[in-house]
């Protein structure tokens, strides 16, 4: 019995004493810092990006930010400057990093409505959090009313608070 008291009292020592060591010193600030994401595909690796059109549905509603879909190929020369363009310019990135749910995809989704003339690439689509794609955000080229090129970057800029201010002033 008094063996076994023993042990408990050891026991006792030792798990108070793991748990006073093992605790992080709480007196020195961490900056955060975010791991590179390869759901970034090179459009900035710092942004968190929705997996799927679902999962930035649902981060769109609950957030209440708008959501902004970015439909590229990895092997075209436009979208490929695009994501140049993009992933350098730190405005864009902050606004996007800050104010949206951010969404890149390689693929077509089932829902017709991020494709309302045509299927390109690369074209960006904003969907506000009631879920309603945003038809009346667009780029500069009737032809093909939602794509970009580096050179419209403050197009999409402008676009983008726009989006932010149609979340203000509309929902």
């Amino acid at each position: 019995m008094k063996m076994l008291k023993g042990l408990l009292s050891v026991l006792l020592v030792l798990v108070t004493l793991s748990s006073v060591m093992g605790k992080p010193d709480t007196t020195t600030p961490k900056k955060e810092k975010r791991i590179p994401q390869t759901l970034s595909r090179g459009w900035g690796d710092q942004l968190i990006w929705a997996q799927t059109y679902e999962e930035a549905l649902f981060w769109s509603r609950s957030k209440n930010k708008p959501l902004m879909v970015i439909f590229h190929l990895e092997d075209c020369p436009h979208s490929q400057a695009l994501k140049k363009a993009f992933a350098e310019d730190k405005v864009i990135q902050t606004l996007a990093d800050e104010e949206f749910v951010i969404l890149n995809l390689v693929y077509e989704t089932t829902d017709k409505h991020l494709s309302p003339d045509g299927q390109y690439v690369p074209r960006i689509l904003f969907v506000d959090p009631s879920m309603t794609v945003r038809a009346d955000i667009t780029g500069r080229y009737s032809n093909r009313l939602y794509a970009y090129e580096p050179a419209d970057m403050k197009l999409l800029l402008s676009n983008m608070q726009r989006a932010l201010k149609f979340l203000k002033t509309e929902l």
